[in-house]
């Protein structure tokens, strides 16, 4: 139920501090109650739509839809193909266009259009990439699929900044956490059950590639998810107190949206999370392709991309519970995220050193995609690193979304956040996928991809040490001390 605030000016106050006074009152009210929301609706209907986890739901299971199929087409090792150079020339162009719009492209138009227009510009791409496969599992020519793929990391770039926006201010802050590790287990849901799906179509299969019919089921289910999308709600419309504080404060003018942009990625705490947000995809290719492309046959990898997702669901869980342990503050809660990526993050890493000794000496041996998950003595240790690799995977970009989150209640602000995160995201992940299609050796893959983890870690600790309890109202609008905050609406106004 909502709550209603009063907002009466406390006595010895001028009129002038009047607005200080309400937004500090519903700050702290809010903080003390989760489920302080805002505008009451008079239909059940719509205040079930304007709720918060309805639409925390709703972005995952649309993403469940499209980037969770994209990912167990790419879980399969070079998206299902013999040779794995076209998917990975492909995943460099698309994400050299996602690094290319996201910041600076994508994020002003998603504060001028909204979250739904800017999904629905971005979304029916992936049903693009998916066919582009099927085309080229018949005649063979790559161009298409790398145009494909380009055309894809700008879709890409609108459909992530929507989801990142909506997951980290749509929610109390105290259930941010929660909020992700619910979007990661959905949305890792779509790349099990799609590998699941493919292991079941390719179980027989001695061709090395997927059958038609895993690209065009892919297809569909990726069409479907992006009709889904008419259903995304404006944040004006979300029942949130803390939201709708914080949108009053953001200027939708061109000037207005160049100076958020501005002063968010001014903040030295955003320039060090740069790093963190640059290492998040560079060790994609190295474990699709390397690990899971090279060692396994068809059905194997299909398996192993199964397995990786859902330990991607369990690493979404484990990471959300801890950023939202109600025993710590937010402070003490973002050190202890950072002490989990550092140490499972080496031990991780050096068990992927031993596996790659390994298989160099396999593969030295001539034995190449043929390691299948029924030859239990072999099998089974590399299985359980991939199983590793992808629930770190999720750590990762767990704890990455979550200080994006404690930086920001403003969907404006966020989305200049998750524009720069995509943007140096996609960045790594372009170099490491070129760096894999130009056929760098698996060592050199292996310890670029474990520095860049472990340094970017050291790099964010000043910005993890100082994480606030608390983003107040105040301190979102970026106004001056001399200045006064402008009215907030109240729920009357809201109704109107």
């Amino acid at each position: 139920m909502a709550t209603e605030t009063k907002e009466a000016v406390p006595q010895g106050e001028t009129p002038a501090a009047a607005p200080v006074a309400a937004l500090e009152t519903a700050a702290e009210h809010q903080h003390a109650d989760v489920d302080v929301l805002g505008p009451v609706h008079s239909s059940k209907l719509v205040r079930f739509y304007a709720h918060p986890w309805t639409q925390i739901l709703l972005i995952s299971f649309i993403f469940f839809c499209l980037p969770g199929m994209y990912n167990a087409l790419g879980g399969l090792g070079g998206s299902g193909q013999v040779d794995p150079t076209v998917a990975a020339n492909a995943t460099v162009a698309l994400l050299s266009t996602t690094a290319a719009t996201a910041l600076f492209f994508v994020g002003p138009i998603f504060s001028w259009v909204g979250p739904r227009i800017c999904f629905m510009i971005g979304g029916w791409t992936y049903a693009l990439y998916s066919g582009s496969l099927l085309y080229f599992n018949h005649h063979d020519k790559g161009a298409f699929v790398i145009a494909s793929g380009a055309i894809l990391g700008i879709g890409a770039s609108f459909i992530w900044i929507v989801q990142g926006a909506i997951m980290t201010t749509y929610v109390d802050e105290s259930q941010k956490g929660r909020a992700i590790a619910v979007f990661w287990i959905i949305f890792n849901l779509g790349g099990g059950i799609g590998s699941l799906a493919s292991f079941g179509l390719n179980y027989h299969s001695k061709s090395g590639t997927v059958t038609d019919s895993t690209y065009i089921a892919l297809m569909v289910i990726m069409l479907f998810g992006w009709l889904l999308g008419v259903f995304i709600c404006s944040p004006s419309r979300i029942r949130l107190v803390q939201l709708l504080r914080a949108v009053e404060t953001e200027k939708h003018s061109v000037k207005g949206t160049l100076k958020i942009a501005v002063k968010t990625m001014s903040s030295w705490r955003v320039v060090l999370m740069l790093p963190l947000f640059f290492s998040a995809n560079v060790f994609y290719s190295y474990q699709q392709n390397n690990v899971n492309g090279l060692t396994f046959n068809i059905r194997s990898r299909s398996l192993n991309g199964a397995l990786y997702w859902i330990a991607q669901m369990l690493g979404g869980l484990v990471i959300g519970l801890i950023l939202d342990m109600p025993w710590f503050n937010r402070n003490m809660r973002a050190r202890i995220g950072w002490a989990v990526l550092f140490v499972t993050g080496m031990a991780i890493w050096g068990g992927g050193y031993a596996f790659q000794k390994w298989e160099n000496a396999r593969l030295a041996a001539g034995h190449k995609q043929d390691l299948d998950y029924k030859q239990g003595r072999l099998s089974t240790g590399p299985i359980f690193l991939y199983i590793f690799y992808g629930c770190y995977d999720a750590l990762w970009q767990g704890f990455a979304y979550w200080m994006i989150g404690t930086e920001s209640n403003s969907t404006a602000r966020a989305a200049v956040l998750v524009g720069a995160y995509k943007t140096f995201q996609s960045t790594g992940g372009a170099m490491a996928w070129r760096i894999n299609a130009l056929k760098a050796s698996a060592f050199t893959q292996l310890g670029m991809n474990w520095g860049l983890c472990i340094g970017s870690l050291v790099i964010i600790l000043p910005s993890v040490w100082t994480v606030s309890d608390h983003t107040d109202v105040q301190a979102e609008a970026g106004f001056d001390a001399d200045k006064d905050l402008p009215p907030h609406k109240t729920e009357q106004d809201m109704d109107a």
